[in-house]
């Protein structure tokens, strides 16, 4: 007898509490910051891609779900800094299970995870994303690929001192490798 008005405790407690009702689709509720979502391919600030198309995070993945194909740079085409760049470049959400072991094997920082978390989709083929999907957006400041360099002469300066000339590039001040008192587009 006693347990049947213990059962009707829990259910008056909850009928006078204030009901909370999220809007999803109107009001977008944020993710946590560290949230693992979206996949996005990074850029260098000058607009080249960060990816230099080295498959490691294809052979990391063990869910199979990134295909990569590499390209070669040329000086009339270049889209990376490097000698490659990643023609072809595709996750498969059907398959990714957002573990981050990518993220952890890319060496050029070029891949990270936004908190973007609506992948759901009803068409098999919108849920494997292509490297323009995934490229983040272009900032002022940056120029479509593919162009010459602009932060450097050589790759090294893209990945050494990359950080130093952006900032320095923002701040006005002359950088090595771009024309004195000219601003890049």
């Amino acid at each position: 007898m006693f347990e049947f008005f213990k059962g009707f405790g829990v259910t008056f407690s909850t009928m006078f509490k204030k009901v909370v009702t999220e809007e999803y689709p109107e009001d977008f509720p944020p993710a946590a910051p560290r949230y693992h979502g979206r996949h996005q391919l990074n850029r260098h600030p000058d607009g080249l891609e960060k990816c230099v198309g080295c498959e490691l995070c294809a052979w990391a993945c063990p869910a199979d779900a990134i295909y990569v194909e590499g390209g070669d740079n040329t000086e009339e085409a270049r889209y990376s800094p490097g000698e490659r760049y990643g023609a072809i470049y595709q996750i498969n959400y059907l398959r990714c299970i957002g573990c981050g072991l990518c993220i952890e094997a890319c060496p050029t920082r070029s891949l990270t995870m936004t908190n973007f978390y609506e992948l759901a989709d009803d068409n098999r083929q919108d849920l494997i994303y292509t490297k323009e999907q995934l490229l983040a957006p272009l900032l002022p400041g940056m120029e479509q690929p593919p162009h010459p360099m602009r932060l450097g002469t050589d790759e090294q300066d893209y990945y050494v001192q990359g950080p130093v000339l952006a900032r320095r590039s923002a701040a006005g001040e002359d950088v090595p490798g771009e024309p004195v008192g000219e601003q890049v587009p």
